[in-house]
């Protein structure tokens, strides 16, 4: 069985289960190390009110077989940051895999890496991903080649599924998914704008509506720069 190194990005206010789920079904791929990688070791502050450690700074991370960028309201400073955008320009020319979860496809898409690539990411900001280049597609995994994105949060779990599927095979994955006991099976038809109440989804893009604009904004500053 290969050894594989799989790095996940961290920066300020991600959101945790965006990586926490990947991390947990990724670290269960055999012979595999995770590496948390930052700008610097400090503590980095999630969504959620607490910190993560990173284990190794962009210049000290191996160069990872997988890597992945998770989503959150940091992915919209993520996407400006120039120290990580050269970064996962440069780790994705040896990289098997370059994947995201939820809003981290605009980080991948900002780093110029998407283009003309099918693509997803959270429903609320799935329609951004145009702006990079990238052909938006509503569903919770998608795979272009060795580009891997998953939609938003919870879909983390699936996409870290699916790729160890490809990855070790479907016996493996299968294992991983019984032993974490992953059996979803949610009390409400509501995880989805196609099934929830529509006043829910309206609600929550009321909600929603500045920092959407907010974010909106960024990437169309990001794609700018791709431009330049």
């Amino acid at each position: 069985m290969d050894k594989l190194d799989v790095a996940f990005v961290l920066f300020p206010q991600v959101t945790q289960l965006d990586l926490t789920g990947p991390v947990q079904v990724l670290s269960r791929l055999g012979n595999a190390s995770v590496h948390l990688v930052a700008g610097s070791t400090a503590p980095v502050m999630t969504d959620a009110g607490f910190s993560i450690n990173p284990t190794c700074t962009y210049d000290d991370c191996p160069s990872p077989h997988i890597v992945c960028v998770p989503g959150g309201a940091g992915a919209d400073n993520a996407m400006l940051d120039r120290e990580l955008i050269e970064w996962l320009r440069q780790v994705s020319t040896s990289a098997d895999w370059v994947t995201s979860v939820c809003t981290g496809s605009l980080v991948l898409g900002a780093a110029g890496l998407l283009q003309g690539k099918k693509a997803t990411s959270h429903w609320l900001s799935r329609p951004m991903l145009a702006d990079f280049g990238a052909i938006p597609v509503a569903e919770r995994v998608v795979v272009d080649g060795k580009f891997v994105t998953g939609g938003g949060v919870t879909a983390g779990i699936d996409f870290a599924l699916s790729l160890t599927a490809m990855i070790r095979g479907e016996a493996h994955a299968k294992f991983v998914q019984l032993s974490l006991e992953y059996d979803p099976q949610p009390p409400f038809r509501s995880g989805s704008p196609s099934v929830a109440d529509q006043g829910i989804v309206e609600r929550i893009r009321e909600l929603t509506r500045d920092s959407q604009s907010r974010r909106q904004a960024k990437v169309l500053l990001a794609s700018a720069k791709l431009i330049q």
